[in-house]
């Protein structure tokens, strides 16, 4: 099979990370309580939709694509586990400040992802 025959799995990467990160953002303000919605999206869409946007990314050739969502997506799924793992006993909770230095990290590598948009079109260079 030609990877000109598969079909575009951007938008999958994208709204994956883009709901999940709205409804993070909602409980950040405030809105509501960190929930089962919230964790569901992380690991379902945010997390497991994205790693598979990523592989099929992977298949058309696409290495900036498969980096970003397989990364993105495992960032959700990593998230979720931070987030859940503390509640089943299965490892301490992580403090404000280590949580604070997993998220530069996400920050530093999402900077350097942009890097690699410049030469991209706009909206590309937006979205990150």
């Amino acid at each position: 099979m030609q990877s000109s025959s598969i079909a575009n799995p951007g938008p999958l990467g994208l709204l994956g990370f883009g709901m999940t990160t709205i409804l993070l953002n909602l409980h950040n303000a405030g809105f509501f309580p960190l929930s089962s919605v919230i964790l569901s999206m992380g690991i379902f869409y945010g997390g497991i939709a994205q790693v598979i946007a990523g592989l099929i990314e992977y298949k058309k050739g696409n290495t900036f694509g498969a980096t970003a969502f397989s990364s993105y997506g495992m960032f959700w799924l990593t998230l979720v586990g931070l987030l859940f793992l503390p509640t089943l006993g299965l490892a301490e909770p992580t403090g404000p400040a280590f949580l604070g230095v997993y998220l530069l990290i996400w920050g530093i590598f999402t900077f350097f992802m942009f890097l690699g948009t410049l030469k991209a079109n706009f909206v590309l260079q937006f979205v990150f």
